[in-house]
Parts: C-alpha cells; structure tokens; sequence
C-alpha cells in the first residue's frame, strides 16, 4: 500500500465510521478498487489503526461529555456521568465475547471478496428504513410516537440491547453506527442521546483491540500490518482518519437530531446491489 492509497482509506473510514454507511465495508470496498492485497488479519489491524484515529476524533469532539464522565468514574462519585459510563461497559459485553471467542472467524471476513459486504449493506439498509418509517410522527424523538409513548433515556437493558447490535455490526458492511443507532431508535430511546451512546461506547472495543494489536508487534513484528504496509502510510492513514473523522462526528450528530437517516438507507441499498451484483 502506497501513501496516496492509505490517505484514502483514511478519508473513507473517517467519514463512513459515523456516516451509517459501513467503514468497514466501505474499506472493503476501495481495497478491491484499488487493488490492495492484504491478508484478513493484515487488513483488520490497519482498519483498528484508523479506527483507533476516528475513536481520537469522536473523544475531541465529545470531550464535554467525555471527560465529566472519567472524572466521575474514576473518582467514585456516584452521579449520572458514572451511571453513563456503567451503562457503556455493559453495552461492550456482547462485542467483547465475540472478540474473544470468534476472532479468527470475524478476521476470515476481512481482505475477501464484496458479496458479504454487500449483503450487510442492504441489512443496515432494511435497519435504517425500518428505524425511520415506523413512527407516525416525525418531530417526536421516539418511533412510537402518537401511540402515547414518550421516547425514554437509555436504561442499562436499552444497553445491552445496544451492545447485542454492535457485536454483530463487526462484519463488514453491517454499519456499526447505524445498527446501533437504529436499534437504539426503535426500542423507544431518544434520538441524540442513542447517537452520543453510539459514538462513545465503541471506544473500549477499538482500544482494547489495538492494544492487543500492539502485544502482537511487539511479540512478532514480522507479521504485523506495519510490515506489511509500512509505517508513512500507516501514519497518513491515520491522520487522514483523524480530521476528517471530526468533521463527520459533529455533521452525523445534527443529522441524527434531524431524523435524516433515510438517504443512508437508499445509499446503502444502491451499493449494496452494486456490491452483489459485480
């Protein structure tokens, strides 16, 4: 992989990682365009790196909630912050066993062809119109509007629940933040808050996993995405993920307030067919 190629990839994981259109399927997709030869476990480290940059971003540009909430929790102060960052960890339960008991199965997924991809678009397609029209009143923030049901804040089952989602949008082109922001949507929870929860509770899954890539490269360096790839472009990659990542958190938030999801749905099931198709 060249410079110009992970500067790309950078771009479209910082913008498809918020945007519910899939990063990394999006990833999967501009390897096979660009023709990157990468093996699965080559190429899921280098999209944890960029991962890890869009995780940097989303802590810049949520740090008033993010930072009240470690000093409450590390502080044992018993408040709302702390109960938020309860409610996150639990929320990581479901992904962290599907990282540890099928790692090598969700690796066999990356650096293959598009057909899976594919499929996983016209899912998170199928989730965002579902998310979207069941609700019979589009200014109320909870898809059961009208039936005398007001939309609630994110209990810690509503976490849970959350979580199940994101452990299964780690296949590629099962949009992670429009599977969890969908599902946040249609078991009642209001909209800003599921998308805030979104973007904040995958940062222990991403630092936990690129802190076991990082065991690996010290332990075995020669099978790295770093020998592999090369560490200039690892670093464009990333920085590339990084910026554009911020602008894409601050738009996906007002997108979300909006209840604008829909266009993602009819993107998704347009590159999805493509996907299936070629």
């Amino acid at each position: 992989m060249d410079t110009l190629n992970a500067l790309i990839m950078g771009i479209v994981q910082g913008l498809a990682e918020y945007l519910p259109i899939s990063s990394s399927g999006h990833l999967e997709i501009c390897r096979e365009i660009l023709g990157l030869d990468l093996s699965g476990a080559e190429s899921l480290q280098f999209e944890v790196l960029l991962h890890v940059a869009t995780v940097l971003s989303t802590i810049v540009i949520l740090w008033r909630e993010f930072f009240p909430m470690c000093r409450s929790f590390f502080t044992l102060q018993r408040d709302e912050n702390t109960n938020t960052v309860l409610k996150i960890l639990v929320s990581c339960i479901p992904v962290g066993i599907v990282g540890v008991l099928f790692k090598e199965q969700v690796e066999s997924f990356f650096g293959n062809d598009l057909f899976t991809v594919g499929i996983c678009l016209l899912v998170t397609a199928l989730l965002l119109s579902f998310s979207y029209f069941f609700r019979t009143h589009p200014q109320d923030n909870s898809l059961k509007a009208g039936k005398g049901y007001k939309a609630r804040d994110i209990n810690f089952l509503d976490a849970f629940v959350i979580g199940i989602a994101q452990s299964i949008a780690v296949l590629p082109g099962l949009s992670r933040s429009g599977t969890t922001i969908a599902t946040g949507l249609i078991i009642g929870n209001k909209r800003e808050q599921v998308a805030q929860f979104s973007f904040l509770m995958v940062i222990i899954p991403i630092l936990g996993e690129a802190l076991l890539d990082l065991k690996d490269y010290i332990s075995e360096p020669a099978t790295t995405a770093a020998a592999a790839i090369g560490w200039l472009p690892m670093l464009v990659g990333f920085l590339a993920s990084f910026i554009v990542g911020c602008l894409a958190c601050k738009w996906m938030l007002n997108i979300v307030k909006k209840g604008k999801l829909i266009w993602f749905a009819v993107y998704c099931l347009i590159v999805g067919i493509l996907c299936v198709v070629f």
